[in-house]
């Protein structure tokens, strides 16, 4: 422990640089502590909290606790850090209260059909926008509905974020300000789980929300799991792909409840109770249907250059997996042809930004 301490303390330093402004001697201190008395995670993210009261953190710093979430969000939710992003819904950077009083002043052009942006895994609703393209801002451009975008703790297992997502959204559907005629999701890579276990959530407890949800895509989700967990690079794989966060790829092994529930695509918590998380096995899981009554679409992204060329995944997901395809019938998620695209020579991030890819999405979503 004092040793992954100690690691954790030298990589929060390396985030932070001195963009943040966070002395020298706060990090040689809090490196003094861990070397004493062991120490914890905790001590050494101490430096990070006071940033949490800026109304507008920097962009750095927001990425950077987006991450720091999808890797050690279980552990921060668990011991009360206030680090731990709390899920909410959030319309232009700020968060949404659901009342429909608050409602109504705040989004007096409220429409009856809204769609619901849901993050991946590392990520916050902030990086829906990518090389000056948001999904969620072009379709309500395009389409006359109103975009909302959901901001959770991705280190939390992928079931504990549906049954959260499940009760905000029947929260949301009361406090609107006009009656909800349809309710759709668009979703980015882990985002697509929580989507699957707030549907079944949903669809258990009767909530009304469930009945108005007509549409569900999927972006690059892995719907059958994906190699790149059970190799332990999954973390590597999106932290290197931005300077900021790449010291976290140092320390692999520290993979949250939510980064492991990728390895074969949990999505409830019967997939993953009374099971170490870490052993390498068999797929758990038992079969779930995608849900009843939902159009639902997806696109898978490859790096392979056409139809033509070796099949490859998109860097992290397997085509197979993000097209719900499985060899085993029962676990086969049955997306008809037209409902499914894959996106050639491109990779898991590249789905945020891919023009042809906002294009299906249009498309689908504009579908009677």
């Amino acid at each position: 422990m004092v040793e992954a301490t100690q690691g954790i303390a030298r990589i929060v330093e390396d985030m932070q640089g001195p963009t943040l402004g966070i002395a020298g001697s706060v990090h040689r201190r809090v490196h003094a502590v861990t070397r004493l008395v062991g120490g914890t995670i905790d001590t050494c993210l101490v430096p990070l909290a006071p940033l949490l009261g800026d109304a507008r953190p920097p962009p750095k710093f927001r990425k950077m606790l987006a991450v720091l979430n999808g890797v050690v969000g279980d552990h921060l939710a668990a011991t009360g850090n206030p680090l731990a992003t709390p899920m909410e819904l959030r319309r232009g950077d700020a968060a949404l209260r659901l009342d429909r009083p608050w409602l109504a002043r705040a989004l007096p052009g409220a429409r009856r059909k809204i769609l619901i942006l849901i993050h991946g895994s590392c990520m916050d609703d902030l990086l829906w926008l990518r090389r000056g393209h948001d999904h969620g801002v072009a379709l309500e451009r395009d389409l006359g509905l109103t975009v909302l975008y959901l901001r959770y703790n991705s280190g939390l297992h992928v079931s504990t974020n549906g049954q959260s997502l499940s009760g905000l959204l029947e929260r949301l559907v009361a406090a609107w300000p006009v009656p909800v005629r349809e309710l759709a999701l668009l979703a980015h890579s882990m985002g697509g789980l929580v989507c699957r276990s707030a549907c079944e959530d949903g669809a258990r407890a009767g909530l009304r929300w469930r009945g108005r949800l007509r549409k569900v895509v999927f972006l690059g989700t892995p719907h059958h799991g994906a190699p790149a967990e059970r190799a332990g690079n999954w973390v590597n794989v999106v932290l290197g792909a931005a300077p900021l966060t790449e010291p976290l790829a140092r320390l692999p092994r520290i993979r949250s409840a939510g980064v492991t529930d990728l390895r074969h695509g949990n999505v409830l918590d019967r997939d993953w109770k009374g099971r170490d998380r870490f052993r390498v096995g068999p797929d758990p899981r038992r079969p779930l249907p995608l849900p009843r009554s939902v159009k639902c679409f997806t696109v898978a992204a490859s790096k392979a250059t056409g139809p033509d060329a070796p099949l490859r995944g998109d860097g992290l997901v397997p085509v197979e997996s993000a097209l719900g395809r499985h060899p085993d019938p029962a676990f086969d998620l049955r997306f008809p042809a037209s409902h499914q695209w894959i996106a050639w020579g491109t990779g898991h991030l590249d789905l945020l930004d891919h023009p042809e890819v906002y294009h299906r999405v249009r498309g689908w979503l504009a579908r009677r």
